[in-house]
């Protein structure tokens, strides 16, 4: 009886298509669910090094909650590279903007710093309302709660 470790790699990888509600669910939390998924943490064939996670759609992106007052008091810094050139901005700005913007800046500070990190931040799809144009791939609906 041979008990080998299973190694994923790209061409063996069972990657899937589910779809995430994020009606009033937490940010964070959301996101860190998110990430699990992206990497492919909830599967047992599981490899650090490779992208085995599945494809995930966000849907009612605009229907995500923040507790307290984080929508204004929280701050995001970024730079331009030039001096002086250090800007700041709110979750509700970035909400307000362009909601992908803040999904794919609370789900990739929880990916890998690296060129894996990069690549999986792009299985991501966030969606304002209900629709998204991943009909053909067959998603499953995912409940977040049920997830640990």
């Amino acid at each position: 009886m041979s008990y080998k470790t299973i190694s994923v790699n790209k061409a063996t990888a069972q990657k899937e298509w589910v779809v995430v509600d994020a009606t009033d669910q937490a940010l964070g939390r959301l996101g860190t669910k998110v990430a699990k998924l992206l990497r492919g943490k909830y599967k047992a064939s599981f490899t650090p090094h490779v992208d085995c996670g599945d494809n995930v759609i966000i849907i009612n992106a605009e229907k995500v909650k923040l507790t307290g007052s984080k929508w204004n008091d929280r701050v995001y810094l970024s730079h331009t590279g030039y001096p002086g050139g250090q800007r700041e901005t709110t979750p509700a700005k970035l909400m307000a903007k362009n909601p992908e913007d803040l999904y794919r800046k609370v789900v990739k500070g929880m990916l890998p710093k690296n060129r894996l990190g990069e690549a999986l931040i792009n299985n991501m799809h966030v969606y304002v309302g209900s629709e998204h144009p991943h009909q053909a791939q067959n998603p499953k609906v995912i409940d977040l709660n049920t997830l640990s």
